[in-house]
């Protein structure tokens, strides 16, 4: 195989797509250098190991979602309108994934195995709890908008897989607009 450059980035965006679809104790070392077009060795110029990996690629799509999608706080915009573009942006970011959300996949296959995982995956996920919480926290109490939140990430994550399962859109869409109509 022929050696060529690639970044880190690229290396993160390949082992994403890997992880997702193939599942994080599915991957080798080796498919993710295939995928790059690298021999397995030029990957330990960046990375020491796939767990290290793992954890820059939660690392890389939490802080995507806190710059794009938890970010939207435009005081100026209406509770509907700041939820219109979270959802939007959100939809838009999981319709053009494949394989799901990384985040809950590796929930699931080794949180409970490896805690530097685990922090990462739950600071995720409360901070996006956090943000439509506060957003709609000017139509409802505390309490209430928490639980709208929590329900909100819940049944999206559950609409994802389905979404993965069946690529049935609309149904993933539901869950968006659902949240909409109470506001």
């Amino acid at each position: 195989m022929a050696i060529k450059k690639t970044s880190k980035e690229e290396i993160l965006n390949k082992a994403i797509m890997l992880f997702k679809t193939q599942g994080f104790s599915n991957t080798s070392m080796a498919n993710i250098a295939d995928e790059c077009g690298l021999i397995k060795g030029s990957i330990y110029h960046h990375f020491k190991n796939k767990y290290e990996i793992g954890l820059e690629a939660l690392k890389y799509i939490s802080e995507y979602f806190d710059k794009n999608i938890f970010s939207i706080k435009d005081e100026t915009l209406l509770t509907k309108e700041k939820l219109e573009k979270i959802v939007k942006k959100t939809d838009e970011y999981f319709l053009n994934s494949t394989g799901g959300c990384l985040l809950a996949n590796l929930a699931t296959e080794v949180s409970n195995q490896n805690e530097e995982y685990k922090a990462v995956i739950v600071k995720y996920f409360k901070t996006w709890e956090e943000c439509l919480t506060k957003i709609l926290q000017e139509k409802y109490t505390k309490k209430e908008a928490q639980n709208l939140a929590y329900e909100y990430i819940c049944t999206l994550q559950g609409s994802i897989i389905m979404f993965n399962l069946t690529n049935d859109k609309a149904k993933l869409l539901i869950v968006g607009k659902n949240l909409l109509s109470k506001v």
